[in-house]
């Protein structure tokens, strides 16, 4: 055996338990919120964890889509998102393009005056933004929930961008520049390929953003037809808050597509590492 085999096995394993222990830690609150949603209605909180209730009460869910309108409300969360991912990729991009081909002194600028953005509360931003929004009628729309992201959404994404754009060599964009491609074909067809690991990462954090949205819908929405999820698992919480199975029932359909869209993109970074790593 090579002498260096031990040690870089010993790091192997270590760096596996570690990933473990996390996955146990991140996984055991899901496992308990999933067995909390099937005990029975009326029974008392149980005394300790009971990781599968006898008999599971798998009508929670089907009760829970009684009392509310839960599948309107996870639809409209989905279009909220959807197109919440889709403006911010195109408007962060563009951004982080435009700062990574910018003059050096302009960058640095840009980049303080990000970092400045980030530190703004977002409560901050309530009152101004309600004001606006009824100013420019669009107080019970979701274009009032989908403004920040023709703006990036966030600055953090901005800068991921940037980032990323800015490790690439500056004399692709120019050979292609020279070729007499433009901004927009840079754009699309080399800098974005380029930033497949970035897109996703972006695109992950921003369909987190808007799915968990509350406070925006409840600002800004007043039909109930346009509520989305946040919303109705507020509502649930306020028509009875001692059934907890119920309202933990109304989490999980909340939590599942969270946890099913990392489950099909996390393919994708494994991918990435095996490429690059």
């Amino acid at each position: 055996m090579p002498p260096n085999t031990a040690p870089r096995l010993l790091a192997g394993l270590a760096r596996h338990a570690a990933g473990l222990a996390l996955a146990f830690v991140c996984l055991v609150p899901l496992a308990w919120i999933v067995a909390a949603s099937l005990r029975p209605l009326g029974l008392p909180p149980p005394r300790t964890i009971v990781w599968l209730p006898n008999p599971p009460a798998w009508s929670n869910y089907v009760e829970v889509f009684r009392l509310l309108p839960l599948a309107r409300y996870t639809l409209n969360s989905l279009i909220v998102a959807s197109l919440g991912v889709a403006l911010t990729l195109v408007t962060a991009s563009w951004a982080g393009l435009a700062m990574a081909l910018a003059a050096p002194r302009w960058q640095g600028r840009l980049v303080a005056l990000c970092g400045l953005l980030l530190l703004v509360p977002a409560g901050a931003l309530w009152l101004p933004r309600f004001v606006l929004f009824t100013w420019l009628g669009l107080i019970d729309n979701y274009a009032a929930l989908l403004a920040p992201a023709l703006m990036g959404s966030s600055p953090l994404f901005v800068l991921l961008f940037y980032w990323t754009f800015k490790r690439m060599p500056t004399e692709l964009f120019e050979s292609a520049a020279l070729d007499g491609a433009g901004l927009l074909t840079i754009w699309w067809r080399l800098a974005l390929p380029l930033a497949r690991a970035t897109l996703m990462a972006v695109g992950i954090l921003t369909f987190l953003l808007y799915w968990s949205d509350f406070i925006n819908p409840l600002l800004f929405l007043k039909t109930p037809a346009l509520y989305t999820l946040p919303i109705g698992v507020q509502q649930l919480k306020q028509m009875d808050q001692i059934n907890w199975p119920l309202l933990l029932a109304a989490v999980v359909v909340m939590t599942a597509p969270a946890v099913a869209l990392f489950a099909v993109v996390q393919r994708f970074f494994l991918g990435e590492n095996k490429l690059y790593g």
